[in-house]
């Protein structure tokens, strides 16, 4: 008996040892954890979408959601942004997570009316089920929502009509947390969000 539980131990042992060589060892537990996790709160916010209507944080309570900032009439990186967001929506789709929303804030909500977002995403997705546009609030607000929850710069000059903004992903947990941010314009990390999309829907 007591031979048998050592040779159980030293079986136990090896199993470890060879899990954490391939960097597994925390997936065999089901305690996979996000690399870098930021764990920053996002305030609540009361806007409307693409089709008019009201939608708030609390629409996105218990989902795991990516968001982005962008604006229709961006010359430079909204678009590229916005066909990688799309990208996204593609392997959502193909890994078959049809949970997990995308939100895209626009940073110039005074142009950018429900008609406008709606036209601007139909130049690349024909699905916003679970793709949400928002607008419905004033220049100042989206400013300090960036600035207070994503750590970013928006900023409208006067009299211009482009906006600078900040252009990364930034994935939100179940509980509304900001686990983290990503590229959103060159070197998009497709692999790294998905993976890290599974980690949090596991985690539900």
């Amino acid at each position: 008996m007591v031979k048998r539980a050592k040779i159980v131990g030293v079986l136990f042992f090896l199993l470890i040892v060879l899990a954490a060589c391939n960097g597994n060892i925390l997936a065999m537990f089901g305690n996979e954890k996000i690399k870098d996790a930021l764990n920053s709160p996002l305030e609540d916010f009361q806007v409307i979408d693409q089709h008019g209507e009201p939608f708030s944080k609390k629409d996105l309570e218990g989902k795991v959601w990516v968001a982005n900032l962008i604006f229709t009439n961006c010359r430079t990186v909204c678009p590229p942004m916005t066909s990688n967001m799309a990208e996204i929506q593609r392997l959502l789709k193909e890994e078959g997570l049809d949970t997990v929303h995308l939100v895209s804030f626009s940073v110039d909500p005074e142009v950018d009316t429900p008609e406008k977002l709606t036209e601007f995403a139909s130049r690349f997705t024909d699905d916003t089920e679970n793709w949400h546009f928002l607008t419905g609030y004033v220049q100042k607000f989206i400013e300090q929502f960036a600035r207070n929850n994503f750590h970013t710069i928006v900023e409208k000059p006067e009299n211009e009509d482009q906006v600078t903004h900040g252009t990364s992903f930034y994935l939100i947990n179940q509980e509304g947390i900001i686990v983290k941010d990503y590229p959103g314009v060159f070197d998009v990390p497709y692999e790294e969000i998905i993976g890290d999309i599974k980690i949090l829907l596991k985690k539900k």
